[in-house]
């Protein structure tokens, strides 16, 4: 097990990470998700309406729940397991994260969006964009330790607010309609 007497930040430490990271990357390319969109190239952001795909990119605009994971992350786990090393509670929210990743590009969920949310198109993300939404949760993780609870809780509600007027989606509407898809938020989604 880790260790809450090494020194935070360590090197070893820094590769068990990446090794979850590259472990993560390398099964959602063995599951046939694509490295990086198939149009060929790395694109660093697609908005919606832009004629690039969804998901495909390095960021889009569901970066923003991936970041706000990690600070949920980091509150959850100091609250069930505070006598864990900050250590060990990362390493939880990164497996955890990497493995919504994993069920995130299954069939079955990508089938799932389609037919019950607003997301018709979803085709899955490539492996670049999982990738760069597992580095947001890290770094919501780590805004979460430095962060004052009002002010993460501030992040949390702000990027919600923002991304459910910009877009007519976020962190919680995702989940309600994975979960519990209800019509009338279809209907007003797809409103845009």
């Amino acid at each position: 097990m880790l260790q809450s007497s090494r020194r935070p930040g360590s090197l070893s430490f820094a590769f068990l990470l990446a090794a979850i990271v590259a472990a993560t990357a390398l099964c959602l390319w063995a599951m046939g998700r694509n490295l990086i969109c198939p149009c060929g190239h790395v694109a660093i952001w697609y908005a919606p309406g832009d004629p690039g795909p969804s998901s495909q990119s390095l960021f889009d605009w569901y970066t923003p729940s991936h970041l706000l994971h990690g600070l949920l992350f980091y509150a959850a786990l100091w609250w069930v397991a505070r006598n864990w090393s900050l250590d060990r509670r990362l390493v939880v929210a990164l497996l955890v994260e990497c493995a919504w990743e994993i069920v995130e590009n299954t069939p079955w969920i990508i089938e799932r969006y389609r037919s019950a949310t607003v997301s018709v198109t979803y085709n899955g993300d490539a492996v670049i964009n999982s990738v760069c939404d597992i580095l947001a949760m890290l770094l919501g993780f780590a805004l979460a330790r430095r962060l004052p609870v009002w002010a993460s809780v501030a992040v949390v509600l702000g990027f919600e607010l923002l991304t459910t007027w910009l877009i007519r989606d976020g962190l919680a509407l995702n989940i309600l309609m994975l979960l519990w898809p209800l019509p009338a938020v279809v209907d007003w989604q797809a409103a845009v």
